[in-house]
């Protein structure tokens, strides 16, 4: 309780679990006042370590790497770079306001687009909810109150049949088997790059595709159809194999991005450039225009819907033999000049 001094100012005491704090003030009611604001909450939020953006920032990005893909580590690590050549990397993560969301997001926009200004945004927004769960942080996400930016959406480049064919029709060994197995399998790049060979089951005919296009990033498996023409390719291409990897560089390490593959490809065959997305795309119309249903590619293609295990394995059956049907047909129709040749793997 506030008491009068012989100075004449006012002490404040304050008692909490056995805890005492004083201070001095030239009234009483300020005195008073300084009392009743004093709480164990308080006092523990003054106890603990300002959290800065930096450091909430590099525990954000070690979570993403331990769960998530290079690929978007990478992204992510980038949009941090951005920020702090914007924002002081010592202010504390709740002093980070709406003003300041919004000048960094207006500068992004006006630099590199909507596109970009709004792919930071998401990512921004993604590190304060993970920072609210895992490290406590209470102030409101400043960044997803800056409303999205206008965007000009480009096309997504799909690999042209005749453009994809003069590759197949060139193109022996590895880097044929590459293209052909994400045109069967409709795999992503990084998917195809970390196959094992004890992802593939020849017996079954299926292959194992690994991925983290899931929530929460961690890595699970989707059985895909291995069609007939995919498996004799993968058993030939088996027979020179030193690696526990289906694709492999010089060193026996798997594929990655890096490599510029399919810029190299498209332009060494002089065709216009595409890139391995576009390969999946591709799949997806082909299986289109044989008039295949919806409800099957969407399962080729692997988007995730509420399927029983029944329905599941039901549509992997079917999938194959739909596969199966739709090449072998592109094969006759490319013999005719009309479609993509899918012909022998290992040329002369």
């Amino acid at each position: 309780m506030a008491y009068r001094m012989k100075s004449g100012r006012f002490r404040a005491v304050k008692m909490i679990s056995g805890n005492r704090r004083t201070a001095t003030f030239a009234t009483k009611t300020e005195a008073r006042q300084w009392e009743a604001a004093q709480s164990a909450e308080a006092w523990a939020r003054e106890a603990s370590p300002i959290l800065t953006a930096s450091s909430a920032a590099t525990q954000y990005l070690d979570d993403v790497q331990a769960r998530m893909s290079r690929q978007t580590y990478i992204e992510k690590q980038s949009v941090f770079r951005l920020l702090f050549r914007f924002i002081s990397v010592d202010i504390p993560i709740e002093d980070i306001g709406v003003g300041q969301s919004m000048a960094f997001l207006s500068a992004q926009f006006k630099a590199r687009g909507g596109n970009a200004a709004n792919g930071d945004r998401k990512n921004l927004c993604a590190w304060w909810s993970w920072s609210v769960e895992q490290l406590g942080v209470q102030a409101p996400c400043p960044f997803s109150r800056v409303k999205k930016f206008p965007e000009n959406r480009h096309p997504r480049i799909v690999a042209q049949e005749t453009g994809l064919r003069k590759i197949l029709d060139e193109e022996t060994g590895q880097m044929h088997l590459l293209l052909l197995t994400m045109l069967h399998t409709a795999a992503r790049a990084g998917e195809t790059f970390r196959l094992r060979w004890d992802d593939l089951d020849f017996e079954r005919r299926t292959v194992r595709l690994w991925t983290r296009k899931r929530k929460g990033g961690g890595e699970e498996f989707d059985l895909v159809p291995m069609t007939e023409e995919l498996a004799q390719a993968m058993l030939e291409h088996k027979k020179n194999a030193r690696s526990v990897f289906v694709f492999t560089q010089d060193n026996g390490q798997p594929l990655h991005h890096d490599l510029d593959i399919m810029d190299r490809l498209c332009k060494k065959h002089g065709v216009p450039r595409f890139g391995f997305h576009g390969i999946r795309h591709l799949t997806a119309s082909m299986l289109d225009a044989a008039g295949k249903p919806l409800a099957l590619i969407q399962a080729v293609l692997r988007h995730k819907s509420a399927t029983t295990t029944a329905k599941y394995l039901h549509s992997l059956r079917g999938a194959r033999a739909e596969l199966d049907d739709v090449f072998r047909g592109a094969e006759k129709k490319a013999q005719e000049g009309q479609l993509l040749s899918l012909q022998k793997v290992f040329g002369a």
